[in-house]
């Protein structure tokens, strides 16, 4: 009530200045009141209230360096076949957590069979033309990446869907290619280099 009756003793210009006054303390209460309400979680550190702001991970990416032209181009080749095989090897694992739960809902072997069948056939449907578009060195990249995504090899994974025989058949056609089905992934060994392609990839750095 003082602060009003001050506010209406005032000259005209020093009125309105007043009034921004106020309003502006208003609206500082105003966000007080909302940042309180929204206070930021906090840790004692030796008696001390300490505010505990949880940040994004900052990756710091260095270019390889290469030690002559021949490996830097196939260091770009891989980010070429990793970038196009991955999110197929990532299809194919979605599809095969999807289709072994589905079986484990059927009755007998007979019906599973039955539906392993069906299931063969759409996935040659969808996606013998996206294999008609990789290369053949993109081909082995995905059998690899099979292997990375599922911890199965493709030969295992046809075998526990199909059987052997089946398995066998996809074998032999795969190695008048020159690849092969049973090819596996090693992330520490031999193929610690594509994995690291991977995680740069995955994070959106290359």
């Amino acid at each position: 009530m003082k602060l009003f009756a001050y506010i209406c003793s005032v000259k005209p210009m020093g009125r309105y200045f007043a009034l921004w006054l106020l309003l502006l303390a208003a609206g500082l209460t105003a966000s007080a009141q909302v940042y309180t309400d929204k206070a930021l979680p906090v840790d004692i550190y030796k008696g001390d209230t300490i505010p505990v702001i949880h940040m994004r991970d900052v990756y710091i990416y260095s270019p390889p360096k290469f030690k002559n032209r021949r490996m830097e181009k196939e260091y770009w080749r891989n980010v070429r076949d990793i970038k196009k095989t991955l999110p197929l090897a990532q299809e194919i694992r979605g599809i095969i957590i999807e289709t072994y739960e589905y079986m484990q809902t059927l009755p007998d072997d007979k019906a599973r069979d039955r539906h392993m069948k069906k299931v063969e056939k759409e996935l040659m449907s969808t996606y013998t033309p996206r294999m008609k578009q990789l290369t053949l060195r993109q081909g082995k990249m995905l059998i690899k990446l099979v292997d990375r995504e599922c911890n199965q090899t493709g030969y295992d994974l046809i075998v526990v869907f199909r059987g052997k025989f089946r398995a066998t058949f996809y074998q032999a056609f795969a190695a008048l290619f020159g690849a092969s089905l049973k090819s596996g992934y090693d992330p520490e060994g031999d193929d610690a280099d594509l994995e690291e392609i991977i995680w740069l990839v995955e994070n959106d750095i290359l």
